[in-house]
């Protein structure tokens, strides 16, 4: 009897610790009870999420170039990347078109629990069709909405006119990797950043509980450390401070479908490997172009250069000194958008 009394007291505890500490709370859905207001544009999509959106530039029935920008950890729709790093001048006369979105879980789009590289490359498709952006239209994402790049490269490579990837954040466990290279390149990460990385691979379920928890260290890219930023995104940020506004709507739903759901899925186990992509403009029609600091203290540059080196369709671009943030140095964005634009035999 007493063994039996034992286990029950047990289990009882188990479980208060997983309700308590383990579980993550559920999200606080935009529009409904408790949650925060509906303020943007959405589109239903086919599982009945919303996915709220913004437009920016020309006008898409008259834009030259329409691109989908995919935003980063911890932003959201009204990342300033583009925009903001253009002047009305050259967005007339380049003709774009930017539909920036939210992210599922991030702003006020609707989480989804069984996201994958592919349900969110399917999202983009899918948004771009009910706003009637066209059959083509370019990808451009920056740190982890350039991993997501890779997504549309494999699932929706028929409707793209050309991609561009700022910064992508690697997943260290890629199996193309040799794995000495991607030992390396991960134990140079800081040591709670490994530990978070770790945890958000081997043990997703307790990514909630390691990120929130005040026994360890937890993410340092979460955290903003110091140490996770080069000299040049130091003296950047100083000069280009986001409001904070921006940062409490990105994750104003819970930090679990925003924050950790990226880090589950971006270093989670892949259905692809992003190293066996096949070239998506076999003829020529379109360019795949990828900008890398080599000072990035988030991206390890060695296991960019071995990607680009894997995949010499990829038009790899590096910047000696630069750092993660490379969207704030003057006059990048515009080349980032003029080598995309330009004609495949100019490239």
């Amino acid at each position: 009897m007493l063994q039996e009394i034992s286990a029950v007291v047990a289990v009882g505890i188990l479980t208060w610790m997983f309700q308590a500490c383990l579980r993550p709370p559920a999200p606080k859905i935009c529009g409904k009870a408790g949650g925060p207001p509906v303020t943007a544009p959405r589109v239903k999509l086919r599982d009945g999420r919303y996915l709220a959106y913004k437009e920016h530039g020309v006008p898409k029935e008259t834009a030259k170039f329409k691109v989908v920008f995919i935003h980063g950890f911890t932003s959201s729709r009204l990342d300033p990347m583009i925009v903001s790093n253009l002047t009305p001048e050259a967005i007339e006369e380049l003709g774009v078109y930017v539909l920036t979105f939210d992210r599922p879980g991030y702003g006020e789009s609707d989480p989804d629990p069984t996201r994958t590289p592919k349900s969110l490359a399917l999202d983009i498709e899918e948004l771009a069709d009910q706003l009637g952006v066209g059959p083509k239209f370019y990808v451009m994402g920056k740190s982890m909405g350039g991993q997501v790049v890779w997504g549309c490269l494999k699932y929706i490579p028929h409707r793209l006119a050309g991609a561009a990837l700022v910064a992508p954040v690697i997943n260290h466990w890629w199996p193309s990797f040799p794995a000495e290279l991607s030992k390396k390149a991960f134990n140079s990460q800081l040591a709670q950043d490994q530990w978070a990385l770790r945890v958000a691979h081997y043990a997703p379920w307790l990514t909630y509980w390691w990120n929130t928890q005040k026994l360890f260290p937890t993410s340092g890219v979460i955290a903003r450390k110091r140490e996770t930023l080069s000299a040049q995104d130091v003296e950047l940020v100083s000069k280009h401070r986001v409001e904070p506004e921006l940062k409490n709507v990105a994750t104003q739903q819970g930090v679990y479908e925003s924050l950790h759901r990226d880090l589950m899925i971006g270093f989670g186990k892949w259905e692809f490997d992003p190293m066996e992509i096949e070239n998506p403009f076999p003829n020529n029609e379109g360019a795949v172009h990828l900008w890398q600091g080599d000072e990035d203290m988030k991206v390890p540059i060695e296991l960019q250069r071995y990607i680009a080196k894997k995949l010499p369709w990829i038009k790899y671009h590096e910047l000696p000194g630069g750092g993660h943030i490379l969207h704030f140095v003057p006059g990048l964005i515009e080349g980032v958008l003029r080598d995309l634009f330009a004609e495949p035999n100019q490239n």
